[in-house]
């Protein structure tokens, strides 16, 4: 069956009023358009300006205009995979991902789900496939509607706030069961696959890892679960945060990215030999993490708040040491069997864009294989003991990305420079806002 026809068997079925047409914009959010079932043709899709995909987290635009002088119009397509209920609507609503396509039939170079399936075409045309388990952490917090406010614990079912920081405690989860119940239901009508959920070291800090799968469709499930857990938290008269350092004197927000390479054939994982030792592709696989990482940092923390998170003894990696089961380093071998070897890519915040974030790291690692690049011996002791290798700013990431040659083939050219132009405007924006510690210590005392 056409893709068109499964849609609209799909709507039929299931008595759709409205449909959510979505696409994950840079930050990672949904934009699109929701139309009345009757108006929606799935096999025209839709259109929307190209310019929606080169918008700061503020809504604003680079100064220099990256869409073509005419500001012209993109197809979305809807990809019939990804058709799942919103369970929150009051009508019965749909909700589909589209990819964004140029009227001659190319994709459109900026959508980041399009970066994530150029990357997997990659290990495609090599007879390989990924395979990537996200674990997403995020904090829930007191709604404060006044921005100049700092962010509090919400209040649970004992109406207290939590005290301290209840690291693994399942009496703090079961505190806002309410909210996790929900959390599940929802998760569970739109066939997003958790695998567990934890309360992490952070107060009301949880962390939530999905199940490995291809990384197109855990991407797509990293973006719906963020919207719903937000819509969830709200609901309960709370926010749901995932910003990377929402709190001072509390740990970040991380999504750590676990990942494995297959061969397409035999789906032997080529981390491991026959005899079960670590293979050459395994090393090379780490030396392109380590090589590459800190030019794509832009992708793994794509704000000024993200830099917060990677401080040293935060839990959080200040350098790319790589070890067995090491959790201070940036990348960390887990314990596992020669079939689930896999690499954990500790550096991305939970603020990234998830398409975004999976396809650098994915590339990293594909541009190690290729080039053959050696890692460093693996550490058993601290990491934190070693000196920081990673940019400290945004500002000095996106000089770093705009320098890296190899990402740019690998990314294409118009998407790298667009990318960095956005995240330019948005530290420029930042940088004019004067921070109250600055009146604090220096108004009268400089």
């Amino acid at each position: 069956m056409h893709h068109a026809e499964i849609i609209e068997n799909w709507l039929n079925e299931h008595h759709i009023t409205e449909v959510e047409c979505l696409i994950p914009d840079m930050t990672g959010l949904a934009r699109g358009k929701i139309v009345p079932r009757h108006k929606y043709n799935p096999a025209e899709g839709l259109r929307l300006p190209e310019a929606v995909l080169s918008m700061t987290v503020t809504g604003d635009f680079p100064e220099q205009d990256f869409t073509s002088v005419a500001d012209p119009d993109m197809r979305l397509i809807p990809d019939a995979s990804t058709i799942r209920s919103v369970p929150w609507a009051k009508e019965p609503t749909a909700q589909i991902i589209h990819d964004c396509v140029n009227f001659d039939g190319s994709d459109a170079a900026l959508a980041p789900r399009n970066v994530l399936k150029r990357i997997l075409q990659l290990y495609e045309n090599d007879g390989l496939s990924a395979i990537v388990a996200p674990e997403m952490e995020f904090y829930l917090v007191e709604v404060e509607p006044d921005e100049d406010i700092p962010l509090r614990p919400p209040v649970g079912r004992t109406r207290r706030t939590e005290a301290g920081m209840q690291s693994f405690s399942i009496d703090a989860i079961n505190e806002y069961e309410n909210i996790f119940d929900e959390i599940y239901d929802w998760c569970a009508a739109q066939g997003l696959a958790l695998d567990t959920l934890i309360h992490e070291m952070g107060t009301a800090q949880m962390e939530i890892n999905l199940d490995h799968g291809d990384p197109l469709a855990l991407a797509d499930q990293v973006f719906l679960f963020k919207r719903t857990v937000r819509e969830v938290a709200i609901r309960n008269n709370m926010y749901a945060t995932f910003m990377a350092k929402p709190m001072q004197g509390q740990p970040g927000s991380a999504m750590h990215i676990h990942q494995s390479v297959v061969r397409r054939d035999d789906g032997s994982n080529i981390f491991s030999g026959a005899d079960g030792e670590p293979s050459a592709a395994f090393f090379h696989f780490i030396g392109g993490l380590q090589t590459y990482l800190p030019a794509a940092m832009p992708f793994f923390a794509p704000y000024v708040n993200s830099y917060r998170r990677l401080s040293r003894f935060t839990s959080a990696p200040i350098n790319l040491s790589w070890g067995y089961d090491n959790r201070t380093c940036g990348l960390r071998i887990p314990h596992s069997g020669p079939e689930a070897r896999r690499v954990e890519n500790r550096l991305a915040g939970v603020d990234v864009n998830p398409y975004l974030a999976i396809a650098a790291s994915l590339a990293c690692g594909y541009l190690g294989m290729k080039q053959q690049l050696a890692p460093t011996a693996p550490l058993s002791g601290s990491a934190y003991e070693q000196p920081h290798q990673l940019p400290r700013h945004l500002d000095d990431a996106i000089d770093k990305l705009m320098a890296c040659q190899p990402l740019a083939d690998i990314f294409g050219e118009h998407f790298i420079r667009t990318y960095s132009a956005i995240k330019e405007a948005e530290y420029r924006e930042y940088f004019d806002v004067i921070s109250p510690w600055e009146r604090r210590f220096l108004l009268l005392h400089v």
